[in-house]
């Protein structure tokens, strides 16, 4: 589950608990109200900063879950209905009127890359986390709103090729090199304070949140139409 706490300007969103925090329809459906939430309570100078406790950030969708289902085609229907589920949450954030920052304090895989990688910023601890898009060592294809967000995100198409094509298992370092993460830090406790000082530097500016959210929707236009995000005119 996770948690939304409002400190100034600045919502902090925790993925909570010690475990993968794997994306199941439960966890799904907290990060959905926690992100109304956000986007109900936002006003000028808001910024979200998301974090996860424990070593993952999150570990994807949650296929244990799926497979209690019993047959293989009842776990498959879970799994189809997970993806069906978490789109809105990609929608979410990518028109959340406010800027967002992921503070990436554990591994963050599959799923939980896409989760990561909605966020405007994404900050990521050195010591020990790892980007991983498993999906190819695993027999599964990428959901379509997967691969708009990649191609939306990522501009190096050796990058895109390495992280889809060879399920490379990328260190912070090499992520910042690859242009997915902006900047790494030696500790989680690090990572989460620079998130803090960038949420509250951008939330300074005082944007009018729905113009900010207009803009950014405007850079990814494969990515909203894919996730069936329309474009208002603001002038």
């Amino acid at each position: 589950m996770c948690t939304l706490e409002k400190r100034g300007d600045l919502f902090f969103l925790t993925i909570t608990g010690d475990d993968e925090h794997r994306l199941n329809p439960s966890l799904i459906e907290s990060l959905r109200s926690a992100l109304r939430e956000a986007r109900e309570q936002s006003t000028r100078g808001s910024a979200l900063v998301t974090t996860a406790r424990g070593k993952f950030f999150s570990n994807g969708f949650d296929l244990a879950w799926a497979q209690t289902a019993g047959s293989p085609c009842a776990a498959h229907d879970r799994l189809l209905h997970m993806v069906d589920l978490f789109k809105p949450v990609v929608a979410d954030l990518i028109s959340l009127p406010m800027p967002t920052i992921a503070a990436v304090t554990g591994h963050a895989a599959a799923a939980g890359m896409m989760l990561m990688m909605s966020h405007d910023y994404v900050l990521m601890r050195s010591d020990r986390s790892v980007l991983y898009m498993s999906e190819l060592d695993i027999g599964m294809t990428f959901p379509d709103y997967f691969t708009a967000l990649v191609r939306s995100k990522v501009g190096s198409a050796a990058a895109r090729r390495d992280v889809l094509l060879k399920a490379a298992k990328v260190r912070a370092a090499e992520a910042v090199e690859m242009g997915i993460v902006d900047s790494a830090y030696d500790s989680a406790e690090a990572a989460v304070e620079a998130a803090v000082r960038l949420g509250e530097e951008l939330g300074k500016r005082k944007w009018d949140g729905e113009v900010y959210s207009e803009i950014r929707k405007s850079l990814y236009p494969e990515l909203c139409g894919v996730l069936g995000l329309a474009a208002k005119a603001r002038l």
